[in-house]
């Protein structure tokens, strides 16, 4: 917990290396100034020429190049930037390349327009003259409902930057203007920041360490809560103004849509995991409450461990044998992506400041992948690292498989390969331990990291969000004491009168940067539920298994989650596989139960 080293200081070795995409950043804005040149000429070469079948293919053709050209320049400066959003080199290149995508999808907008304004015959023509457009020229189809007129869609892009605005200004706010300072617990003052808090504090096994952690940041966050909740609702309104004028009932249906899912999915997602899987946590909660002798369950004291004694320390040279040992089941090349992970530095593993705060895993078409991670030597992060290696397997494999276009996935399915390796991990520690403290830590991270972070943080930001929308779609402004008001509701019905809700809980809603990103929170829970069904497969299954999961991450985004669901074997369009996969949580708790009372008997 002590004061965070700034970039320069942390050990390059367990720092990304970027030099795969650019050796500097010199090198990036060069390729920043080649790229708008190929983006003009490509505009004055196609622009009101896509009449002819032959040049239309060209054009998807060249413009695929020109998508493969602008991924390691956007990926250089994004990860440039989440290393340290405090550096002002990045920061200049980040409005660089941002000031360029916009170029480039003003320039190229006329592309999908112009096939558009062509009939049906004439887009199925590009199919057959070259299938590797299938999937393109299908989506084209299916967004054609709502195309807006070619000047409007050249606006538009236009202004993307600027309607990407809201998301920079909130981690501007998040990253760099709020300092957390110090707070006191057992007569020492100790350093606080966001990395401190969700890395270390908010499950810190001393109860005033955590607890005064908590009260210190979230009324830090309080001082800022008008300015991210203004930022929030300009984001918002952007995403109504998109709906109504492409023809969408709603915001929901509108963010839907790219996500190849219908309603009914999102909302069966949301509504049964609220009312189903509530009172097996409930449970949860009330076995932590005793397991650690709590005065009360509070809302701070939720993501503690059950037997933190139990719980190794791990080294990141020590983690990658867990690594190895749980994910080999993938197979060899899956096998070699992991060695190289660790060999050609593909993960920034150590906390510093203006490091962006959780985990993520960037993967860049034609190169290989790039994981943050903030290490805290808790074997907890293995789990974390296991989760961003699948989402590494997933487009590693995507990749090398499909073109640029149909590599990625739909949101819907994208968490599914990650959680999938945390099922993984948890069943090798599992399966090659006997010791029943060890045991019930590994079962109580499966609950509280694996299913805690994807079914119900994720879940609750996903309930929360939807009310959200149904005020924007009622045509709603949201200050403030509205999100506040909406997010302390979602948190109190889900935990009823088992956990105190603590004041500025519903401050929560301020730390996510996933309401930037569409409908993205409930898909956590999705992935989850599809990674569940598919890791008992290959429990009771083996191998075939195996092939099969390795046959869907290949497939990228050229099926859509039901399909890519079918392939490996669950039916997501009936409720079995989630109502399978909460039974299976109010089994781990249960046997959570009868662990406790054989080491306490």
């Amino acid at each position: 917990m002590g004061e965070l080293k700034s970039r320069h200081e942390v050990d390059e070795k367990y720092t990304w290396d970027l030099t795969p995409l650019f050796e500097s950043d010199g090198a990036c804005e060069n390729a920043i100034e080649y790229f708008l040149k190929d983006v003009s000429e490509f505009e004055s070469k196609y622009e009101g020429k896509l009449d002819d079948l032959n040049t239309a293919v060209a054009a998807i053709d060249d413009l695929k190049q020109l998508v493969e050209k602008m991924v390691p320049i956007g990926t250089y400066a994004s990860l440039r930037l989440s290393g340290n959003q405090s550096d002002s080199e990045a920061q200049k290149l980040s409005n660089k390349v941002s000031n360029a995508s916009a170029k480039f999808s003003t320039a190229t907008s006329f592309l999908r327009s112009d096939l558009l304004a062509q009939d049906e015959s004439f887009l199925q023509s590009i199919k057959e003259k070259d299938s590797k457009f299938e999937k393109f020229v299908d989506e084209l189809i299916r967004n054609k409902p709502y195309q807006l007129d070619a000047k409007v869609e050249k606006a538009l892009a236009a202004y993307s930057n600027v309607f990407n605005g809201p998301y920079g200004l909130y981690q501007k706010t998040k990253l760099l203007d709020i300092d957390f300072g110090t707070f006191e617990a057992n007569g020492k003052e100790i350093p606080l920041s966001y990395l401190a808090y969700e890395g270390e504090l908010e499950s810190h096994q001393d109860t005033e360490v955590r607890r005064n952690a908590y009260s210190k940041f979230y009324s830090k966050l309080k001082e800022y809560e008008h300015t991210t909740a203004g930022t929030y609702d300009i984001h918002l309104k952007k995403e109504k103004t998109t709906a109504d004028l492409r023809g969408f009932d709603s915001v929901i249906d509108y963010l839907l849509h790219p996500q190849e899912v219908d309603s009914e999915l999102y909302h069966r997602q949301i509504d049964l995991i609220m009312k189903d899987l509530a009172p097996h946590m409930r449970k949860y909660a009330k076995l932590l409450k005793k397991v650690n002798g709590l005065d009360e369950m509070r809302y701070e004291d939720l993501k503690i461990s059950l037997d933190p004694s139990s719980e190794p320390e791990i080294s990141i040279e020590e983690s990658r044998k867990y690594i190895m040992d749980a994910l080999s089941i993938m197979g060899e090349d899956y096998t070699e992506m992991l060695n190289r992970s660790y060999d050609e530095r593909w993960i920034d593993f150590m906390p510093n400041k203006g490091k962006s705060t959780g985990a993520f895993c960037a993967s860049p078409y034609g190169s290989h992948p790039f994981i943050l991670i903030s290490w805290t030597s808790l074997m907890t992060e293995v789990f974390v690292l296991a989760h961003e290696l699948g989402h590494a397997g997933h487009f590693y494999n995507a990749n090398r498989e499909q073109n640029v276009f149909d590599a990625r996935s739909s949101m819907y399915f994208v968490e599914a390969p990650s959680t999938m390796n945390e099922m993984l991990m948890a069943n090798h520690l599992l399966k090659n331990s006997n010791d029943a403290k060890f045991k019930r830590w590994v079962i109580s991270s499966i609950i509280s990291r694996t299913y805690y972070h994807n079914f119900i943080t994720h879940l609750l930001e996903a309930a929360y969000q939807r009310e959200v929308y149904r005020k924007v779609d009622n045509h709603e402004s949201l200050s403030a004491n509205d999100l506040n008001q909406l997010k302390r509701g979602v948190i109190e019905e889900f935990w009823g009168d088992e956990v105190v809700i603590s004041e500025n809980a519903e401050l929560t809603w301020m730390r996510q940067p996933h309401y930037y990103m569409g409908l993205y929170p409930y898909t956590y829970s999705a992935g989850l539920t599809i990674a569940t069904q598919m890791s008992k497969r290959v429990l009771n299954e083996g191998q075939p298994a195996v092939d099969d999961w390795l046959e869907v991450l290949k497939a990228g985004g050229t099926k859509s989650p039901v399909e890519l669901s079918k392939m490996a074997g669950i039916d997501i369009t009936t409720d079995k596989p989630l109502k399978d996969t909460i039974a299976y949580i109010g089994e781990l708790v249960d046997e959570l139960e009868k662990l406790t009372e054989e080491i306490e008997g």
